[in-house]
Protein backbone atom coordinates (compact mmCIF):
# COMPACT_ATOMS: atom_id res chain seq x y z
CA UNK A 1 0.00 0.00 0.00
CA UNK A 2 2.56 2.52 0.90
CA UNK A 3 4.95 1.36 -2.44
CA UNK A 4 1.42 2.54 -4.31
CA UNK A 5 1.23 5.92 -2.31
CA UNK A 6 4.60 6.59 -3.08
CA UNK A 7 4.69 5.70 -6.97
CA UNK A 8 1.50 7.90 -7.32
CA UNK A 9 3.35 10.60 -5.66
CA UNK A 10 6.22 10.74 -7.93
CA UNK A 11 4.25 9.28 -10.77
CA UNK A 12 2.44 12.68 -10.73
CA UNK A 13 5.77 14.91 -10.55
CA UNK A 14 7.05 13.07 -13.71
CA UNK A 15 4.18 13.60 -15.87
CA UNK A 16 3.82 17.29 -14.96
CA UNK A 17 7.12 17.30 -16.72
CA UNK A 18 8.82 18.53 -13.36
CA UNK A 19 12.05 17.14 -11.28
CA UNK A 20 11.18 19.29 -8.46
CA UNK A 21 8.84 17.53 -5.84
CA UNK A 22 7.23 20.46 -3.94
CA UNK A 23 6.89 20.79 -0.50
CA UNK A 24 3.47 18.98 -0.02
CA UNK A 25 4.65 15.86 -2.61
CA UNK A 26 7.90 15.57 0.14
CA UNK A 27 5.44 15.62 3.25
CA UNK A 28 3.34 12.90 1.80
CA UNK A 29 5.93 11.02 0.89
CA UNK A 30 7.66 11.72 4.33
CA UNK A 31 4.19 10.69 6.25
CA UNK A 32 3.58 8.04 4.30
CA UNK A 33 6.81 6.28 5.45
CA UNK A 34 6.12 7.46 9.03
CA UNK A 35 7.72 10.92 9.79
CA UNK A 36 5.89 13.40 11.42
CA UNK A 37 5.35 16.69 9.40
CA UNK A 38 3.05 19.92 10.06
CA UNK A 39 -0.10 18.96 7.64
CA UNK A 40 0.53 21.24 4.20
CA UNK A 41 -2.25 21.52 1.79
CA UNK A 42 -2.48 23.83 -1.50
CA UNK A 43 -4.75 26.78 -1.74
CA UNK A 44 -5.50 28.78 -4.79
CA UNK A 45 -7.03 31.39 -3.55
CA UNK A 46 -7.94 33.65 -0.76
CA UNK A 47 -11.08 31.37 0.39
CA UNK A 48 -9.38 28.08 0.24
CA UNK A 49 -6.43 29.90 2.11
CA UNK A 50 -8.60 30.65 4.69
CA UNK A 51 -10.44 27.27 4.65
CA UNK A 52 -7.22 25.42 5.38
CA UNK A 53 -5.77 28.06 8.10
CA UNK A 54 -8.84 26.98 10.10
CA UNK A 55 -8.75 23.40 9.36
CA UNK A 56 -5.49 23.47 10.49
CA UNK A 57 -5.75 26.01 13.46
CA UNK A 58 -4.16 29.23 14.39
CA UNK A 59 -1.51 30.68 14.00
CA UNK A 60 -0.96 29.73 10.31
CA UNK A 61 1.65 29.76 8.07
CA UNK A 62 1.55 30.57 4.04
CA UNK A 63 4.63 29.54 1.51
CA UNK A 64 4.62 30.17 -1.90
CA UNK A 65 3.85 27.30 -4.30
CA UNK A 66 5.80 27.51 -7.40
CA UNK A 67 8.63 25.70 -9.01
CA UNK A 68 10.57 29.36 -10.04
CA UNK A 69 10.91 29.94 -5.82
CA UNK A 70 12.60 27.03 -4.78
CA UNK A 71 13.94 29.66 -1.99
CA UNK A 72 10.75 30.96 -0.90
CA UNK A 73 11.96 33.48 1.63
CA UNK A 74 14.23 35.62 -1.03
CA UNK A 75 11.02 36.77 -2.70
CA UNK A 76 9.11 37.64 -0.01
CA UNK A 77 7.45 33.93 -0.17
CA UNK A 78 7.19 32.89 3.66
CA UNK A 79 4.52 34.70 5.87
CA UNK A 80 5.10 33.36 9.64
CA UNK A 81 2.48 33.42 12.71
CA UNK A 82 -1.16 34.76 11.49
CA UNK A 83 -3.45 34.69 13.88
CA UNK A 84 -6.73 35.21 12.04
CA UNK A 85 -8.63 34.81 8.91
CA UNK A 86 -7.67 37.98 7.88
CA UNK A 87 -4.59 38.59 8.54
CA UNK A 88 -4.28 35.02 6.13
CA UNK A 89 -6.07 36.82 3.40
CA UNK A 90 -3.45 40.13 3.73
CA UNK A 91 -0.65 37.80 3.37
CA UNK A 92 -2.32 35.70 0.35
CA UNK A 93 -2.34 38.97 -1.34
CA UNK A 94 1.22 39.65 -0.38
CA UNK A 95 2.85 36.72 -1.49
CA UNK A 96 0.74 37.35 -4.98
CA UNK A 97 1.57 40.99 -5.12
CA UNK A 98 5.65 39.66 -4.45
CA UNK A 99 5.75 37.59 -7.67
CA UNK A 100 3.09 39.52 -9.79
CA UNK A 101 5.09 39.89 -12.94
CA UNK A 102 6.47 36.53 -13.15
CA UNK A 103 3.62 34.19 -12.15
CA UNK A 104 0.39 36.69 -11.23
CA UNK A 105 -2.09 33.41 -10.28
CA UNK A 106 0.59 31.99 -8.00
CA UNK A 107 -1.05 29.63 -5.12
CA UNK A 108 0.48 28.85 -1.52
CA UNK A 109 0.55 26.68 0.73
CA UNK A 110 -1.16 26.49 4.43
CA UNK A 111 0.30 24.97 7.23
CA UNK A 112 -0.25 25.51 11.26
CA UNK A 113 2.79 27.40 13.22
CA UNK A 114 4.89 24.98 14.93
CA UNK A 115 6.11 25.36 18.34
CA UNK A 116 9.83 26.14 18.50
CA UNK A 117 12.83 23.56 19.32
CA UNK A 118 16.19 22.50 18.25
CA UNK A 119 16.47 23.04 14.49
CA UNK A 120 18.00 20.26 12.69
CA UNK A 121 18.69 19.70 9.09
CA UNK A 122 18.67 16.56 7.01
CA UNK A 123 19.21 15.65 3.42
CA UNK A 124 20.04 13.68 0.88
CA UNK A 125 21.96 14.23 -2.57
CA UNK A 126 23.19 11.43 -5.58
CA UNK A 127 27.24 11.58 -5.43
CA UNK A 128 28.69 10.75 -9.29
CA UNK A 129 31.47 8.60 -7.54
CA UNK A 130 29.44 7.04 -4.02
CA UNK A 131 25.88 7.15 -5.25
CA UNK A 132 23.27 8.03 -2.66
CA UNK A 133 24.55 9.82 0.58
CA UNK A 134 22.48 10.67 3.43
CA UNK A 135 23.71 14.28 5.34
CA UNK A 136 22.43 15.54 8.99
CA UNK A 137 23.30 19.26 10.74
CA UNK A 138 22.05 21.19 13.05
CA UNK A 139 19.83 23.81 11.63
CA UNK A 140 20.54 27.97 11.45
CA UNK A 141 23.77 29.03 11.50
CA UNK A 142 25.63 26.21 12.28
CA UNK A 143 24.91 25.15 8.52
CA UNK A 144 24.73 28.10 7.00
CA UNK A 145 27.83 29.24 8.24
CA UNK A 146 29.58 26.84 10.16
CA UNK A 147 28.92 23.66 7.51
CA UNK A 148 28.46 21.59 10.54
CA UNK A 149 27.27 18.67 8.77
CA UNK A 150 28.25 15.31 8.36
CA UNK A 151 27.73 12.50 5.41
CA UNK A 152 27.13 8.45 5.33
CA UNK A 153 26.45 6.32 2.19
CA UNK A 154 23.11 5.30 1.81
CA UNK A 155 21.90 2.43 3.42
CA UNK A 156 22.52 3.75 7.19
CA UNK A 157 22.24 1.30 10.19
CA UNK A 158 21.12 2.57 13.61
CA UNK A 159 24.77 2.60 14.78
CA UNK A 160 25.07 4.88 11.93
CA UNK A 161 23.04 7.72 12.68
CA UNK A 162 23.78 7.86 16.32
CA UNK A 163 27.00 8.10 14.71
CA UNK A 164 26.04 11.26 12.51
CA UNK A 165 23.97 12.90 15.39
CA UNK A 166 27.35 12.53 17.91
CA UNK A 167 29.48 13.88 14.56
CA UNK A 168 28.77 17.16 14.64
CA UNK A 169 30.08 19.81 16.91
CA UNK A 170 26.58 21.37 17.90
CA UNK A 171 25.98 17.91 19.06
CA UNK A 172 25.65 19.82 22.74
CA UNK A 173 22.55 21.88 22.02
CA UNK A 174 20.87 18.35 21.11
CA UNK A 175 21.82 16.48 24.65
CA UNK A 176 20.56 20.33 26.44
CA UNK A 177 21.85 23.19 27.03
CA UNK A 178 21.60 26.23 29.17
CA UNK A 179 17.89 25.07 30.73
CA UNK A 180 16.77 23.54 27.49
CA UNK A 181 15.97 19.88 27.58
CA UNK A 182 17.61 17.42 25.66
CA UNK A 183 16.42 17.17 22.19
CA UNK A 184 14.70 13.47 21.48
CA UNK A 185 17.32 11.46 19.64
CA UNK A 186 16.14 7.89 19.56
CA UNK A 187 13.53 9.60 17.31
CA UNK A 188 15.60 11.67 15.49
CA UNK A 189 17.67 8.21 15.08
CA UNK A 190 14.41 6.58 13.65
CA UNK A 191 14.04 9.62 10.94
CA UNK A 192 17.40 9.24 9.45
CA UNK A 193 16.55 5.88 8.98
CA UNK A 194 13.22 5.99 7.51
CA UNK A 195 14.71 9.03 4.98
CA UNK A 196 17.67 6.42 4.13
CA UNK A 197 15.08 3.59 3.51
CA UNK A 198 12.77 5.72 1.43
CA UNK A 199 16.03 6.33 -0.93
CA UNK A 200 17.28 3.09 -0.81
CA UNK A 201 13.49 1.61 -2.31
CA UNK A 202 13.37 5.01 -4.51
CA UNK A 203 16.30 5.50 -6.40
CA UNK A 204 14.58 7.87 -8.72
CA UNK A 205 14.41 10.20 -6.13
CA UNK A 206 17.97 12.38 -6.68
CA UNK A 207 17.88 14.83 -3.98
CA UNK A 208 15.91 15.95 -0.58
CA UNK A 209 16.27 18.70 1.64
CA UNK A 210 14.36 18.61 5.14
CA UNK A 211 14.68 22.31 6.41
CA UNK A 212 14.15 22.78 9.10
CA UNK A 213 13.24 19.82 11.00
CA UNK A 214 12.70 20.92 14.56
CA UNK A 215 13.39 18.36 17.31
CA UNK A 216 11.55 18.48 20.68
CA UNK A 217 11.86 16.51 23.73
CA UNK A 218 9.38 14.46 22.68
CA UNK A 219 8.85 13.58 18.81
CA UNK A 220 9.79 16.08 16.20
CA UNK A 221 8.42 18.08 13.17
CA UNK A 222 9.72 18.36 9.57
CA UNK A 223 8.66 21.84 8.69
CA UNK A 224 10.10 22.14 5.48
CA UNK A 225 10.99 20.32 2.39
CA UNK A 226 11.99 19.95 -1.22
CA UNK A 227 13.55 17.46 -3.57
CA UNK A 228 14.00 16.71 -7.07
CA UNK A 229 13.85 13.29 -9.24
CA UNK A 230 17.11 12.34 -11.72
Amino acid sequence: MFKVQVKEILDKVKSDGRKLLFEDEVKRLLAINGVAVTPCEVAHNEDQAVQLAEKFGYPAVLKIHSIAYTHKSDCGGVKLNLPDGNSVRAAFREIRAAVADQEPEISVTVQPMASAGTEVIIGVTTDNHFGKVIMFGLGGVFAEIFEDVTFRLIPITRKDAFDMLGSVKGNILLEGYRGNPPADRETLVDVLLKVSKLIEKNAEIKELDLNPVVVYENGLLVLDGRGTLL
